[in-house]
């Protein structure tokens, strides 16, 4: 996958679109991301004793990573990612626009 934990990320779509925000979690097989601050939903949650209050709670919720783009470390800028093989027959992800390692 080209987006990993701790990379920030820009929002193409969505209710959030524009917003920055940087990955908490990546689940791989269902192919979305956790962002921090984005895509955030309120849940009620009822009182479990007397004389407690009810309360809302926000939380992000997952984002398919088909609607996200990286943001270049280095041009700051939302980028598309690629590949480029090293020595070793390792990979390493680089920006599409100023060519640099990510």
């Amino acid at each position: 996958m080209k987006i990993k934990k701790n990379d920030k990320v820009k929002l193409i779509a969505g209710k959030d679109k524009g917003k920055t925000g940087k990955v908490i979690k990546v689940f791989l097989k269902e192919g979305k991301i956790l962002v921090e601050g984005l895509n955030v939903a309120k849940k009620h949650i009822k009182p479990k004793k007397q004389r407690e209050k009810g309360q809302i709670v926000s939380f992000p919720m997952p984002l398919n990573f088909s609607n996200t783009m990286l943001v270049c470390p280095n041009c700051g800028i939302a980028a598309r990612v690629g590949f480029v093989a090293e020595n070793n027959n390792n990979k390493a992800r680089i920006c599409k626009k100023c060519k640099t390692r990510i």
